[in-house]
């Protein structure tokens, strides 16, 4: 049998040890035959020393399953303990426990980095709080839950770039500062330089016209999509919401979509649902492990919802409907539902749960709500546009769009009354030169994996989140 307890003590008589191979610890873990010299980088997970023997568990990031190592009481140092960074070198055989299938029979023991475990804020076999480990938000990644949730943002980044390219999508890099304020998506950052800053208001501005952080790539995605049909953005957003809240972040990740030569909202809503069931069945096929800590520890019952989900087709009801049933529901709300007023979140869980806990588009929305971009629907003069806003169990809104109008008059109107013209003659024009019809949406990556893994705040879902005091802020 390999790997019995007496094997590292040969090993260290050798004069010289062999070129090790480096394996990472997912690869180590993974490993289907025996290898004679591996190499092991990684940080101390814990450590365990009895009279004839030494183990340790290490980690590297790559697992959620930590490696273990089995060494001869010599190779023990002072600075060997807990979150200290290692180098091992021996080794690779099967394990003669159940529990795991091979195991490191360590030949060399290099601390790396030493690590003061008295003023270490992670402690050996703790489960840490969430709100414990966010007031460290440079060490937090080292913890279980929070080495899971960037390794299931890492994959559900993946599967969202796989999807959009496996469906003929083009990949745009839209602008992160810009002029367009995309009417109606938010407060804005606005950009100036320290010089800048400092000066009088009659300053010269650097881009000669203010100049915000992006809320929205989607009129940017508008113009690509008169060339490319189908295109696509991923990348960060701000909006300057002063809310401390656990549903708001300024700074998060956004998924949005534009397709040309589609009349139908329908469409719109096709593309939604296939993004979200394709890109959760991957995450839940690739990152089990990591999925399952989340809903053992915090959220016990999601994982059979997901399922669930993933069986059914979402449901679409109205926004008149939708009004309808909230004047019916049993419950106070603190803001009143009114035909013509916005579903706050309160309404769209409330919706939510209505539906039986399941996915809900809410469509054709009141046309003063919604910005200028949104088509007219045809059911009266300046009625209802063609939107759409998916909503989802314990979160509310997670994705909006809408076709959006093509027809040069209504637009041109809608931007006079507005008082718009002059700032999207730009817009005009892409009605003017070959217009379609075209629609699109936009889906936040964070309230994504916040509903996914059941977490409640979404600061828990971030790599970095925003504290005063903190020195990464």
């Amino acid at each position: 049998m390999l790997g019995s307890r007496g094997g590292w003590r040969a090993l260290r008589r050798c004069s010289s040890l062999p070129r090790a191979v480096r394996l990472r610890v997912r690869e180590a873990l993974g490993a289907r035959e025996p290898a004679d010299a591996v190499r092991v980088q990684g940080w101390v997970r814990s450590v365990r020393s009895q009279k004839e023997v030494l183990f340790l568990h290490i980690n590297d990031g790559s697992s959620l399953e930590s490696l273990q190592v089995v060494a001869d009481p010599s190779l023990e140092k002072r600075d060997l303990t807990f979150g200290s960074a290692v180098e091992v070198q021996g080794k690779l055989v099967r394990s003669p426990h159940r529990m795991q299938n091979v195991e490191l029979q360590a030949e060399t023991i290099h601390v790396v980095g030493p690590c003061d475990i008295w003023s270490f804020p992670l402690k050996m076999k703790e489960r840490h709080p969430l709100e414990y480990v966010r007031q460290f938000p440079h060490l937090r990644c080292r913890s279980n839950t929070l080495g899971a949730l960037l390794r299931i943002r890492s994959e559900a980044t993946a599967a969202i770039h796989s999807f959009f390219q496996d469906n003929g999508y083009v990949h745009i890099h839209t602008p992160i500062i810009t002029s367009n304020d995309c009417e109606g998506a938010g407060e804005l950052f606005q950009i100036e330089t320290s010089r800048e800053a400092k000066e009088s208001a009659e300053k010269t501005q650097f881009f000669n016209v203010p100049a915000f952080l992006t809320v929205s790539g989607q009129l940017h995605l508008e113009v690509m999509a008169g060339a490319f049909t189908h295109v696509f953005t991923f990348g960060p957003t701000f909006r300057a919401e002063n809310s401390q809240s656990r549903r708001h972040l300024a700074e998060f990740y956004m998924v949005e979509a534009e397709l040309s030569f589609t009349e139908s909202l329908q469409d719109i809503m096709q593309v939604m649902e296939d993004l979200f069931k394709t890109v959760t069945s991957t995450v839940l096929s690739r990152c089990p492990r990591d999925v399952e800590l989340f809903h053992k520890y915090i959220a016990p019952e999601q994982k059979g919802r997901l399922e669930q989900i993933l069986k059914h087709k979402f449901m679409i009801i109205s926004y008149s409907e939708a009004v309808e049933i909230l004047k019916q529901a049993p419950q106070t709300f603190t803001f009143k539902p009114e035909w013509g007023c916005d579903l706050q979140t309160e309404h769209e869980k409330y919706l939510v749960k209505h539906c039986g806990e399941v996915p809900v588009f809410v469509v054709n929305y009141p046309y003063d709500l919604k910005p200028f971009y949104m088509r007219d629907n045809d059911d009266g003069p300046q009625h209802t546009v063609a939107a759409v806003d998916l909503l989802v169990p314990g979160v509310g809104e997670l994705c909006g769009g809408s076709l959006r109008e093509e027809r040069l008059p209504f637009l041109e109107s809608r931007l006079q009354r507005l008082g718009l013209t002059d700032a999207y003659q730009w817009y005009l024009d892409l009605r003017k030169f070959g217009s379609v019809p075209h629609g699109g949406f936009g889906m936040g990556f964070e309230r994504y994996l916040q509903y996914i893994l059941g977490v409640d705040n979404i600061k828990d879902v971030i790599p970095f989140p925003r504290f005063s005091h903190s020195c990464l802020l």
